[in-house]
């Protein structure tokens, strides 16, 4: 009995345990060893917790910051998202609360703030997106999204253009203006590397050529809990048969697993693939 609670208990949680630890301590090192060194501030809350550490002369660090900022949105994911997506999203922020001054150091690598913001940035994209592959949160502006999106389906883009330009305002008036600029670089390095990581925000609309359309329609639907849409009749202008065209939409993290599937149904198909800006309807997304 025990044996089996243990498997069940790895299999759900430890992704999102390793998440947890991975992206608390990649900050970390960005944090120490890249941003404050170069004087560069990184986007979202931990911007804010930067900025907080700032303004009160260092009577609540950024360790302490971090926490504080976090909390009453952490609160919020409680009762509004998920317990579980709350939970270790709350160890995530206090790992990293945690583990910042833990590598807090001394040693300056670069004292050149471009370099800092850009792989300040890089890092803390690759803690973000792989933190939320893993399902993992990392606090503040991801629960801002996540919440915009379940309570009234909208995206988050302007308010976090509009919050982190808050953040690199502050930047300008505590480092100068200069500085403001750097840290923007850092954060379109994160954001570009968040992307890199996190493909299940990634969509995919996949037109799939085939002759057997039942069969194929079956497999995604039963193994990736996918809609697809059949256009009978469609004439192939070369072989002059009779095909039908599938269409579905999946994230990019899936799509490995729908190639998979359509070489498995029919290895003959022609399939092509295209970025989706926007879905609208019923597109399947699992809690978090």
């Amino acid at each position: 009995m025990i044996r089996k609670i243990g498997k069940n208990l790895d299999h759900y949680y430890f992704h999102q345990v390793v998440g947890a630890f991975f992206y608390a301590i990649m900050l970390s090192l960005a944090l120490n060893y890249f941003w404050l060194p170069g004087h560069v501030y990184s986007s979202g809350f931990t911007g804010l917790a930067q900025l907080v550490d700032t303004l009160t002369g260092g009577k609540i660090n950024v360790a302490w910051a971090i926490a504080l900022v976090n909390m009453p949105l952490l609160l919020l994911a409680w009762f509004t998202l998920s317990k579980r997506f709350a939970i270790f999203t709350a160890m995530a922020v206090l790992l990293s609360a945690a583990f910042v001054p833990l590598f807090a150091t001394k040693t300056v690598l670069t004292p050149d703030p471009l370099i800092n913001a850009i792989f300040g940035g890089g890092i803390n994209g690759m803690a973000v997106g792989t933190a939320l592959r893993c399902g993992v949160g990392t606090g503040g502006l991801d629960i801002i999204g996540m919440e915009l999106k379940h309570q009234f389906r909208m995206k988050v883009g302007s308010v976090n253009l509009a919050f982190n330009a808050l953040i690199m305002v502050g930047a300008g008036l505590t480092y100068g203006w200069q500085y403001a600029l750097y840290s923007i670089i850092g954060v379109v390095v994160s954001a570009h590397f968040i992307d890199l990581f996190y493909t299940h925000q990634q969509q995919i609309q996949e037109m799939i050529v085939t002759n057997k359309p039942e069969e194929m329609t079956d497999t995604i639907q039963n193994k990736m809990r996918r809609g697809v849409t059949i256009i009978d009749s469609a004439h192939g202008g070369y072989t002059g048969r009779d095909r039908s065209i599938l269409l579905t939409v999946v994230t990019q993290h899936e799509l490995p697993e729908l190639r998979h599937a359509i070489k498995e149904v029919d290895p003959n198909a022609f399939y092509s693939e295209s970025k989706v800006e926007h879905t609208g309807g019923r597109f399947y997304e699992p809690e978090p």
